[in-house]
Parts: C-alpha cells; sequence; structure tokens
C-alpha cells in the first residue's frame, strides 16, 4: 500500500505541476492530495512540501486550521468566475454550462465558507 500512496503522491504533484501552466486544471487539490498520498508513504516528501517556500505556508495552514488565506479565496473565486465566463462564451453546448455551473458553484461555496486562517502569536511577536 505504501508504493500505491507513494505513486499517486507522485502523480497528484505532477498534476498540481502541471496545473500551474494549464488553467482548465487546478494546482491546489492535486498539491494538497499530493501531501496527502506522501504523509502516509513518504513523510520526508510530506516535509519538504510542508516547508516549501510558496507553497509550504498555506498547506500547514490547511492542515492545521483547515483554513485558507483570503487571498487565495479572492485569487481561487476569480479563476473560478473567469473559467465560468470563458465556459459560457467558448461553448456551444446548452448542457454543459448548466453541469459546470453545478459543480463550479459547489466549489466556489466551499472555498468562501472556509474560515481565515487565525493569527498566531508567534507570527505576530518578533523574538528578542
Amino acid at each position: 500500500m505504501r508504493q500505491l500512496y507513494l505513486c499517486l503522491g507522485y502523480a497528484s504533484l505532477g498534476l498540481g505541476v502541471i496545473g500551474i501552466f494549464l488553467p482548465v486544471l487546478p494546482t491546489t487539490p492535486f498539491v494538497l492530495l499530493a501531501v496527502w498520498f506522501f504523509a502516509r508513504s513518504n513523510p520526508a516528501l510530506a516535509e519538504r512540501l510542508y516547508s516549501h517556500p510558496r507553497f509550504g505556508h498555506l498547506l500547514t495552514t490547511w492542515r492545521d486550521q483547515r483554513a485558507i488565506p483570503l487571498r487565495a479565496k479572492i485569487m481561487a473565486l476569480s479563476m473560478l468566475a473567469v473559467s465560468y465566463g470563458l465556459i459560457l462564451w467558448l461553448s456551444e453546448s446548452a448542457i454543459l454550462p448548466v453541469v459546470l455551473a453545478i459543480i463550479m458553484g459547489s466549489v466556489a461555496l466551499f472555498i468562501a465558507t472556509r474560515p481565515s486562517p487565525r493569527d498566531r502569536l508567534e507570527d505576530r511577536i518578533p523574538e528578542a
């Protein structure tokens, strides 16, 4: 099972990296999935993601508080809106926009209802 989780972790991380460049493929869910798989297969790889300079803070905030920073919420909701606008503009199907409105609307509702991170005391008071 450990090998399967390791393979799935690498696959999820790969999809997350591809999602950085392709607007139709989300990055964050795949990176969250990758860190979950790595935590069960190779904790050292999970720790590398948690200490990553770009994604580490977001991952640890999600792990510890199940919270999404306001800036990340705004960016995610904006990208969902832009993507849906493109779908409406480019789609010739009558049903596709309806199905995607339900899916993307559910995702947007989930993101919007997550709490913002609590301020931690050690983040606000510098050490002497």
